[in-house]
């Protein structure tokens, strides 16, 4: 049980982060764990492709799956139409 809710605080942080940079529309908290969660599988996913890493830990995790988060909500960007 810990390990999931470590899980979504980090997600949480990750989806805060990555909306902070990318600088889209708001998710909302839950919308950002699941961006923050889905990003950092991705964020790891296309790190492993590329060979690239940013560490272990806490931290390293957060700069993942942030990056992966910008990059998921860049495609949400263009998919999903913007409210005005």
């Amino acid at each position: 049980m810990e390990g999931v809710i470590v899980s979504l605080i980090l997600g949480a942080v990750a989806g805060w982060l990555g909306g902070q940079l990318f600088k889209g529309s708001g998710l909302g908290l839950i919308g950002n764990i699941v961006v923050g969660i889905v990003g950092g599988w991705l964020g790891y996913w296309l790190f492993g492709k590329l060979g690239i890493s940013l560490g272990t830990g806490w931290l390293g995790y957060i700069l993942t799956a942030a990056i992966g988060a910008v990059v998921l909500l860049a495609i949400l960007n263009l998919v999903l139409p913007q409210k005005k």
